[in-house]
């Protein structure tokens, strides 16, 4: 029904630009100041008219296509344009605070290098400090380590000498007959 209806509208729409045209034709003729309209004419007028409409027909189809395919190409391209536009002003905007914020961007960084070569610095020194302890132990041990050492050097050198000393004072202090004495003493306490 619905193709019944579209199909007598595209008659009528036909229909009427046929007489359009054909109207157009005579008015063009009696214009040009031929008052007689011969019947070739006509037949002239009414084959182009039919080469019209049949081009129109076979054409219709075709051209709408090509141009509502170029419409949605051409709102295609639109929308995607504006919405690069919209990407670039919302880029613009971020650059445009990033840039009113880097002087304070920059003075943070400055500060954040400053706290770090601080931090650095206290712990170098405290590493350092660290490391002087462990020397001044390690000096420290070394050095007692070489009083004893040289403090047992020390004594077996006066013991030796001690040694030397009343071995001399019991050689020049003993006699002959306090060494048979002694011998005599010592011969009784193995032999009892």
């Amino acid at each position: 029904m619905m193709k019944r209806i579209t199909l007598g509208m595209k008659l009528i729409k036909v229909s009427g630009m046929t007489a359009m045209f054909l109207g157009i034709a005579a008015a063009t003729a009696w214009a040009a100041g031929e008052n007689h309209w011969l019947p070739m004419d006509t037949w002239k007028t009414l084959n182009f008219a039919i080469l019209f409409i049949i081009l129109f027909l076979l054409l219709k189809k075709p051209t709408q296509a090509f141009f509502s395919s170029r419409r949605k190409e051409i709102a295609d391209e639109l929308k995607e344009l504006e919405d690069k536009k919209a990407a670039a002003e919302k880029e613009l905007a971020e650059y445009q605070a990033r840039f009113a914020n880097l002087d304070q961007e920059s003075r943070q960084i400055i500060q954040d290098y400053i706290q770090q070569g601080e931090e650095a610095k206290k712990r170098i020194i405290a590493q350092a400090e660290a490391q002087a302890e462990k020397l001044e132990d390690m000096a420290k041990r070394t050095i007692e380590q070489e009083f004893k050492s040289a403090r047992i050097k020390l004594q077996q050198e006066i013991s030796a000498l001690a040694v030397d000393q009343a071995e001399h004072v019991i050689q020049n202090a003993i006699s002959s007959e306090d060494q048979e004495k002694l011998v005599d003493d010592y011969l009784k306490k193995v032999v009892a």
